[in-house]
């Protein structure tokens, strides 16, 4: 019997996050943040404390930031270029940020994308064919998921930052391509954004050695904050020649829509006419492209180190204090700090209104499918703008919330959200 595809959604639960809509909309999902981007902005009429922005420099409310967006802006409008950047959307600003990109990442060429996560998916689509084989880690993001689910040919899944199971899975893989004369692509992050773990990309590197593969990154949470000079998780471990597609984004460190791939030169040229999701979309904006060179600009300064310097200062004092408070953060190695819970979704959930309500403390709640079935975390993202004071803070909330949750005081209902915004 047919059924009307609307009427079997109207029926369904909404899916894994969908079905606590009645209950979360506007509250827990699209929540309104209102004010200045920043540690301190505005929910629900109050004043809040924010540690949910992946503004990780500061760089979203800069002064030299802000005014040359606003006058690229005024000067461009913000339809210029029209097009795709194929076709009527290609300027020399573009070109120009995607020579410094390259130089950054020590690269021959890169590609600029408009918007990160259909550059991903569309850089996996373009570059394999059936007879090529995928590796992936089993916790890669949601875009490289995407990607892979395009692609017609064999995909194998290995254990999370498990370089053994990375190796089996490459062993079976290369049985393939010997008979499908296909190529192999590992693919992984830099940064895990909900753990904070750092792919072992030094270890994947070393199976180079071994066996025939290409190394694909997705380092959105690594650009601009990982490595000496912020260049990325490839920095940081020294393998940046190792790393054969390097993708970056700016919805993090620069603060703004985009990302880019960085490569080789070839590689760049193939992607430029193959990209689907750049080829039938329009070019990024040229105030965006003309803010992300002044972004760039101050990422490779003097005052980018003293920015990351501070950055890694809050993020230190807030992981320790977390870890002395008894709490569990996992393996996380990068400025993302996941607070795990281990409870139910109701208590974590009351623990969230509470931190919101009482506290005065916004920070997000996540679980699966974001994350593996099973898990709750609070999701805390520092910033160079978070103060030391904002940390202190914050522990001493989660100092008083732990208290709280061993007496049972988060074993009620959860409140009717409707009541409280």
């Amino acid at each position: 019997m047919q059924t009307d595809i609307f009427e079997k959604i109207k029926k369904s639960t909404g899916g894994p996050i969908g079905q606590y809509r009645d209950r979360a909309d506007g509250y827990f999902a699209f929540p309104k943040l209102e004010g200045e981007l920043g540690p301190h902005m505005r929910f629900n009429g109050e004043e809040v404390l924010c540690w949910s922005l992946n503004n990780y420099l500061g760089l979203a409310n800069h002064p030299e930031i802000r005014k040359v967006d606003a006058e690229a802006a005024a000067r461009w409008g913000m339809a210029y270029p029209m097009g795709s950047r194929m076709l009527t959307g290609h300027t020399a600003l573009h070109e120009k940020l995607e020579r410094e990109l390259a130089d950054f990442e020590k690269k021959e060429a890169a590609f600029e994308f408009n918007f990160g996560y259909q550059g991903i998916v569309s850089t996996i689509d373009s570059l394999l064919n059936r007879q090529d084989v995928i590796v992936i880690d089993s916790e890669a993001h949601a875009c490289l998921i995407d990607g892979t689910r395009l692609h017609l040919g064999r995909t194998y899944k290995f254990k999370h930052n498990d370089i053994a199971s990375c190796e089996q899975k490459l062993k079976i893989a290369t049985r393939d391509v010997q008979e499908s004369g296909g190529g192999i692509l590992v693919i992984t992050e830099g940064v895990f954004g909900m753990t904070g773990a750092l792919g072992i990309l030094d270890q994947i590197v070393e199976l180079k050695k071994k066996y025939q593969f290409r190394l694909l990154i997705d380092d959105a949470h690594g650009f601009g904050v990982m490595g000496p000079h912020g260049r990325g998780t490839s920095e940081h471990f020294g393998v940046m020649d190792g790393v054969d597609l390097y993708i970056g984004a700016y919805a993090k460190s620069m603060a703004t829509i985009g990302g880019f791939v960085a490569s080789e030169k070839d590689i760049i040229t193939f992607l430029r006419y193959n990209m689907r999701s750049q080829m039938y979309a329009k070019a990024l904006p040229m105030p965006v492209v003309e803010g992300c060179l002044k972004r760039l600009e101050i990422i490779r300064s003097a005052e980018g180190d003293a920015l990351r310097a501070k950055l890694w200062e809050v993020t230190r004092r807030l992981q320790e204090g977390f870890r002395n408070l008894g709490y569990e953060i996992g393996p996380a190695e990068a400025c993302v700090t996941p607070v795990h819970l281990y409870c139910g979704v109701n208590q974590a959930s009351n623990i969230a209104v509470d931190l919101r309500e009482r506290y005065k403390i916004f920070c997000s709640i996540v679980t699966y499918p974001v994350i593996p079935p099973g898990m709750l975390i609070f999701r805390i993202i520092p910033t160079a703008a978070h103060s030391i004071e904002d940390v202190d803070r914050t522990l001493d909330a989660f100092r008083d919330i732990k208290e709280r949750l061993a007496k049972g005081e988060y074993d009620h209902e959860m409140p009717d959200m409707a009541l409280i915004h």
